[in-house]
């Protein structure tokens, strides 16, 4: 059996073979130190065993001995880990730190896409990059991703900017039924959303004689709602506000016609109304979105329904159904469904979703969620 054997180097300017371990190496790999910068060396090994030494193998071309680098790394800071939110207009200033010798070489994407350099500015230093939005826009919403080089070695990280501004209003809102001192209203989402979820409806009330509108709810997720003790003999016409994060729309869905609250007499014969049915098959009005999270830090996964009767809500991760696991924390209010995932470990993320059912059928929403290693300041360096 053959024992590896001396490796021998060489100066590239002379033909004098050196052998640069004193003993014979058993093992395949063998590191050749106290170098001169600048150098290049030739460099072949030779098998030995007791019947002699082997015919040697040379490397194709010298190796330039140089500084030994410094793996470059992205330093993400933790709030740019997670959905970096911010208002339309708003300035955008982010500083990435990163390491690495010699100094690396830092590009930028947006969703795998060269930078708009008329909208977005970057300067580098040794040590960070620098992302400047001078007045975001929500067409700068996106995934940022950050690349720094050293020779063969690369390391990257990727952000998440979501700018958000008001919503428009409700699409529509038209009363359904009138009796006695009630009013049925329904309205349908707006069409913009201010690039973020709807959270909540402000439904207003004027009289048609003063003309002064009234709230009579406010942060409502519903997307119909019943509005009592109204006044005998007045006429009413009503409007709908949405709201996101950044607060409440501008404008209102108003509704075209109006309710009149009759007034009861002697004489006074009600009108026969058509029983109204509200029987209404599961129907997610807002969906799961896809979340990133890091291990250890509990997250949230939210969605909205509607259906009559009251559906019931299963949730699932990859089409298994959670049930009574503590981990996880199932809420349902007013139709807003929750799931809360607490402390994330490696194993928790994939595809949730969530599935209402009642007698008039089933839908299902659902979403992705990955769940990223934290990283690690002082390992990297070793």
């Amino acid at each position: 059996p053959t024992t590896p054997g001396q490796r021998r180097q060489q100066p590239s300017e002379t033909e004098d073979w050196k052998a640069v371990n004193e003993d014979l190496q058993k093992s395949c790999r063998y590191v050749i130190k106290n170098q001169t910068t600048g150098d290049r060396l030739k460099i072949r090994v030779v098998a030995v065993n007791a019947g002699g030494r082997s015919p040697p193998v040379s490397l194709p071309e010298a190796v330039l001995v140089k500084e030994v680098a410094d793996r470059p790394k992205v330093r993400l800071p933790r709030f740019l880990r997670q959905r970096y939110v911010a208002h339309v207009g708003e300035k955008i200033n982010l500083t990435i730190p990163f390491t690495g010798k010699p100094k690396p070489v830092v590009t930028w994407t947006k969703n795998g896409q060269p930078l708009d350099k008329k909208r977005v500015n970057i300067r580098s230093t040794e040590r960070d990059s620098i992302l400047f939005i001078r007045a975001s826009e929500r067409e700068d919403s996106g995934v940022y991703e950050m690349c720094v080089k050293v020779d063969d070695f690369d390391d990257k990280a990727s952000l998440t900017l979501q700018i958000v501004e008001l919503p428009g209003p409700p699409a529509s809102v038209k009363i359904v039924d009138t009796w006695g001192f009630n009013v049925a209203l329904e309205w349908t989402p707006p069409s913009d959303n201010g690039n973020t979820d709807i959270t909540g409806y402000t439904i207003q009330k004027a009289d048609k004689k003063t003309g002064d509108w009234f709230t009579v709810l406010e942060h409502y997720h519903r997307l119909n709602a019943t509005i009592s003790d109204l006044i005998m003999g007045n006429t009413y016409k009503f409007r709908v506000f949405a709201e996101n994060k950044c607060g409440i729309s501008e404008g209102a869905a108003l509704t075209k016609d109006e309710a009149k609250i009759l007034k009861t007499g002697i004489e006074y014969k009600a009108p026969e109304y058509k029983e109204h049915d509200f029987s209404e098959a599961p129907k997610f009005t807002t969906s799961l979105g896809d979340r990133a999270t890091t291990v250890g830090y509990s997250t949230k996964l939210l969605c909205s329904v509607r259906g009559y009767p009251k559906p019931k809500i299963e949730w699932m991760k990859n089409q298994m159904i959670i049930g009574d696991d503590p981990k996880f924390r199932q809420i349902c209010v007013q139709g807003i469904c929750s799931l809360e995932i607490r402390k994330p470990g490696n194993f928790d993320g994939g595809v949730y979703a969530c599935r209402a059912k009642n007698d008039h059928g089933e839908a299902t929403v659902s979403c992705k969620l990955e769940v990223k290693q934290p990283a690690v300041a002082d390992a990297d360096k070793k």
